[in-house]
C-alpha cells in the first residue's frame, strides 16, 4: 500500500512531512547533524538495513536536504552532507528531542546535555515567541482567515 502524498496540500506541516515525515529520515540527519557522513557509518550507529537506507539517503538527497559528495581519491566513496535546507531542521530536531525528553524519557538515563559551544551554557528550551520576545503558547495564536484555505473559512 503506497503512502499518501502532500505534494499539493496547502498545509506547509504536510508538504515538509513529505520530505522528512518518517522517523528514518530524521534519524539520519540528525546522525548528519552529529557529523555522520558515510553510508556505513551511518548504517552503523541506526542500525538500520541497507536497503532503508539507501532508499532514505536518495531521498534527501532528491529533496535536496542532504547533498552527496565524491570524496574518493582513488575510485567511488560518497559522503552524505547537509544543505542549508538541511541545516534549517535544527530547531525542529532540537524540539522534538526537548518534546521526546519531557514526555518520553529514557527509562535509565538522564537526557542530552546540550550546550552552547561558545559559552559551555545549556540551551534554552525551543519556543515560539511573540514581537516582544515573550513566549506563546498554542492559545494566544490564531490564523487570519485571509491565511486559511477556503474550506476552513467560516462564513459570516
Amino acid at each position: 500500500m503506497a503512502r499518501k502524498r502532500f505534494d499539493d496540500s496547502n498545509c506547509s506541516v504536510a508538504r515538509a512531512l513529505n520530505e522528512v515525515g518518517d522517523w528514518w529520515s530524521l534519524l539520519i540527519v540528525l546522525q548528519a547533524m552529529y557529523g555522520t557522513r558515510r553510508f556505513v557509518d551511518f548504517q552503523q550507529e541506526l542500525g538500520i538495513a541497507k536497503n532503508i537506507l539507501c532508499d532514505r539517503l536518495g531521498r534527501l538527497v532528491d529533496n535536496d536536504v542532504l547533498r552527496k559528495v565524491d570524496v574518493g581519491e582513488h575510485g567511488s566513496r560518497f559522503e552524505y552532507r547537509l544543505t542549508e535546507k538541511g541545516r534549517d531542521l535544527f530547531p525542529v530536531v532540537i524540539a522534538l528531542r526537548q518534546w521526546g525528553d519531557k514526555w518520553n524519557p529514557a527509562p535509565d538515563q538522564p537526557p542530552l546535555d546540550l550546550r552552547d559551544r561558545a559559552t559551555g551554557r545549556p540551551i534554552h528550551p525551543v519556543e515560539v515567541r511573540n514581537a516582544d520576545g515573550q513566549p506563546l503558547t498554542i492559545r494566544d495564536v490564531f490564523v487570519p482567515d485571509e491565511s486559511l484555505p477556503a474550506s476552513k473559512k467560516t462564513s459570516a
